[in-house]
């Protein structure tokens, strides 16, 4: 039987705090919903670059700032895009775990059920409806590999010189995995 899960799991969205619990993951409407949220950035990434490089433009002729206007602004994106990746990483991983160990229970008690075959039919059904809703938050890794791709795709039209610091091993290891398509 896999570990038990925490009872929820709070993250941070650049304007909001979610606490995903159980029932979240199992409301597939509001888990999309929450990863919708959190996909903003990713789907604005060029407009959030150029507002990035205004702001770092004002700061640089305020004298403020160290650095090139686009190395500061892509850095900036840079962090906010590996912030919202582990975010987002984190709420599909606890709901896969979340979804599987509910689809194990069904299992087991289908295993346990006893020879009634309008009970084992009724747990087959429910059974199902959890294979549905398993399949459907796995294809969110699915989904994630794609966003990430596209939205390092287009950081990298923007900035074209930028590499992660070496000493950020957790943003090198998304750079290095977005490079790969992983």
């Amino acid at each position: 039987m896999p570990p038990k899960q925490p009872t929820s799991l709070a993250v941070q969205t650049p304007s909001l705090t979610v606490n995903v619990t159980p029932s979240t993951c199992h409301n597939l409407t509001l888990f999309k919903d929450i990863m919708s949220q959190y996909r903003k950035l990713d789907d604005t990434i060029i407009t959030s670059l150029n507002r990035a490089n205004s702001q770092f433009r004002d700061l640089e002729r305020a004298g403020i700032g160290k650095g090139t206007v686009q190395e500061q602004a892509c850095a900036h994106l840079w962090k906010d895009l590996v912030e919202n990746w582990n975010r987002r990483t984190e709420i599909v991983g606890y709901c896969v775990n979340v979804v599987d160990q509910s689809l194990e229970e069904k299992r087991a008690s289908l295993a346990n059920a006893d020879a009634d075959p309008a009970e084992q039919r009724k747990i087959k059904g429910v059974l199902y409806a959890e294979e549905v809703k398993r399949n459907q938050i796995h294809y969110e890794l699915t989904v994630e590999k794609i966003v990430r791709t596209r939205s390092l795709q287009a950081f990298r039209s923007r900035c074209k010189f930028f590499e992660p610091p070496l000493s950020d091993k957790q943003a090198r290891e998304w750079w290095e995995a977005a490079q790969e398509g992983r």
